[in-house]
């Protein structure tokens, strides 16, 4: 764990300022293009990556989930669609990506229930979930942090699923990857008109992947906070994985 602890350290120091002062702009600039700047950059690949990450969710009547750092609440929705008999809870620190969320939801007949806070410490007792999911945002945070209350709020048995851009751990294709990233980061925030505080975090994304974690080494870590049963997916090369672990 001192390894891991050492990492998340340097993580802190390297992006602490723009976590805490920019990242919120940044999402509230972008909400309303969020989901098709995402299709975007991902050349349309991430529609049929997250059909593949929610196939892998299991969800049964009755069963309460919680989605962390929720967004626009495309996974909820998604959920919802796969079983209506669930009671779903959003979490997220950007009120704008969760106005989007819960008038998409509402559009489509859904209700998910939304809490507007810091994930690092959920607003939730112990052993209260079901399922909790994560994906596209653990980048941005303290991972040992979040993930440890992630499985202090899940129920013993219950399962985390977790789905995220990762560091390739081929170093080839890293450098290929982050060049790519520039490039195409650039061109998405030209093309949907975001605003100077998303445009000046570019270069903050490509380095946040640099500092973050191989697909192998976030499963190490997973089991290291006491998680079981972890498997961890890479696809792409390693630039994306999926993550499921259980609290016993």
């Amino acid at each position: 764990m001192t390894s891991f602890q050492e990492k998340e350290n340097a993580r802190k120091k390297a992006f602490e300022s723009i976590w805490e002062t920019k990242i919120n702009a940044v999402f509230a600039d972008v909400a309303a293009t969020y989901d098709k700047a995402n299709d975007f950059a991902s050349l349309g690949l991430l529609k049929g990556l997250r059909r593949r990450f929610i196939a892998t969710i299991d969800v049964e009547q009755g069963q309460r989930v919680l989605d962390v750092c929720a967004g626009t609440n495309v996974i909820g929705i998604e959920l919802l669609k796969k079983q209506p008999e669930i009671e779903v809870h959003a979490i997220d620190r950007s009120d704008s990506m969760q106005e989007v969320g819960k008038a998409r939801a509402a559009q489509q007949g859904f209700e998910i229930k939304g809490h507007i806070c810091d994930v690092h410490s959920l607003p939730f007792p112990d052993n209260h979930f079901d399922v909790v999911t994560l994906q596209y945002a653990t980048r941005h945070l303290r991972v040992i942090d979040v993930f440890s209350e992630i499985k202090r709020v899940l129920k013993p048995g219950g399962s985390f699923y977790h789905f995220d851009m990762l560091r390739p751990s081929n170093k080839i294709i890293e450098e290929a990857y982050c060049l790519y990233l520039k490039g195409c980061l650039k061109t998405v925030s030209w093309a949907i008109k975001s605003g100077p505080e998303a445009k000046a975090c570019c270069d903050y994304f490509v380095d946040a992947i640099r500092l973050f974690y191989s697909t192998e080494e976030l499963s190490h870590l997973l089991s290291e906070l006491g998680f079981k049963d972890v498997t961890g997916r890479s696809l792409l090369g390693g630039t994306v994985a999926m993550h499921k672990a259980c609290k016993t």
